[in-house]
């Protein structure tokens, strides 16, 4: 009885301390959250969710996604927003405890597994609860996703493929670059994952059309894709964008030579996964360390791969704290170098002109890219 009310009072003291943080310091903000707000209201009224004069806070996803949002438009903006801005908490924290689960029960697990991660990604998670961003709740999807797939209890393989996929296609309707697993249930032969998942994205993809009819949905969606495909080049140099065309345009400043380069890295990335995948035959729950690799890639090969994204990144950094010490000690320092620049470079500490140069020269983008290195060391050792 103690330790439940221990457990109780412990649980109602964070709530009035996250209450407090959100009333003090996020209500006002949360920009993002009120674009998918506003298009959660458009979708109730049949009025189409990309408006020129929108701008830079043009709805930006699948008409499928503004459903989410569609029952949160029914109430008061503030009061929607306390709903999200827990919701968001809540998945920031599934995130270190779903993938903490996910590593194979064979492995070694030690306390800095779920401390070290949430601490080096920290200023992307403050970032996402910020503007209200549904990053984490995707992320959440697809590591349950995994989770299913890798799952060790006794039930039907074909049932766990099929929840899998379902996962796979509603994290895709929400936001499609979890598109990225399409290519890997492929070469992993998962058909009924794929069947299942793309099933569900139909279904997603038809449902405004209770709202817009069958043509005027099939009209909104060739509008999401015209608005992307014209939004998109002006935001390629963003400072926020840490994608690899994006890093390549901030250094040449040639969008013709950042195009070619980029698609020579993103083929070597491409082949480097096939690679772990062949590499990973012989190994049990080899689809831990690749689905952390491909998590990874989709900031990095997403044309607009914003900073804060890579709070998606928190299963590939548990593989490789969990396995810390099968580096050698230069290694381990290169690493741990490698997690300060991450966890430590951002704007309060750096100050105004040194993050811009900071983030204008793209070093995220090699910081994760070494990460990637790190988990490829581990799968070419067989370890995991």
């Amino acid at each position: 009885m103690f330790f439940r009310k221990k457990t109780f009072l412990l649980i109602l003291l964070a709530f009035i301390l996250f209450l407090l943080l959100f009333m003090l310091k996020v209500k006002g903000y949360m920009v993002d959250f009120e674009v998918n707000y506003e298009a959660g209201k458009r979708l109730s009224l049949g009025e189409t969710l990309y408006r020129v004069e929108d701008g830079h806070y043009m709805f930006k996803y699948l008409p499928a996604s503004s459903i989410l949002y569609l029952p949160l438009s029914y109430l008061p903006l503030d009061a929607a927003k306390a709903i999200w801005y827990f919701l968001v908490l809540f998945c920031c924290f599934s995130l270190v405890y779903l993938s903490y689960r996910i590593l194979p029960s064979r492995e070694i697990k030690s306390i800095y597994v779920i401390v070290i991660p949430p601490l080096i990604l920290a200023k992307f998670y403050l970032r996402e609860i910020h503007l209200g961003q549904i990053n984490a709740l995707v992320t959440k999807i697809l590591l349950l996703m995994i989770w299913i797939h890798v799952s060790e209890k006794k039930s039907n393989p074909s049932k766990k493929e099929i929840f899998a996929g379902l996962c796979w296609g509603l994290g895709t309707a929400l936001k499609p670059y979890a598109l990225i697993f399409f290519p890997y249930f492929i070469v992993k032969k998962k058909w009924k994952c794929l069947l299942s998942g793309i099933g569900l994205l139909l279904i997603a993809l038809l449902a405004p059309s209770l709202f817009y009819g069958f043509r005027g949905n099939m009209l909104v969606i060739k509008e999401w894709a015209s608005s992307l495909s014209q939004s998109t080049p002006s935001l390629i140099t963003a400072q926020d964008n840490i994608s690899i065309l994006a890093f390549f345009t901030k250094w040449t400043g040639n969008q013709n030579i950042s195009l070619v380069l980029s698609g020579f890295v993103i083929v070597f990335l491409a082949s480097l996964v096939l690679f772990l995948v062949l590499k990973g035959k012989e190994i049990s729950h080899a689809a831990v360390l690749e689905c952390s690799v491909l998590l990874i890639l989709i900031p990095l090969i997403s044309p607009l791969g914003w900073d804060y994204t890579l709070l998606i990144s928190v299963l590939g950094l548990m593989i490789i704290i969990n396995n810390f010490f099968r580096y050698t000690k230069l290694w381990r320092g290169v690493l741990i170098v490698n997690f300060c620049i991450i966890s430590l470079t951002f704007y309060d500490i750096m100050g105004r002109e040194l993050y811009a140069a900071f983030m204008s020269w793209s070093v995220i983008t090699i910081n994760f890219l070494i990460i990637i290195g790190y988990l490829t060391y581990i799968r070419v050792r067989k370890i995991c």
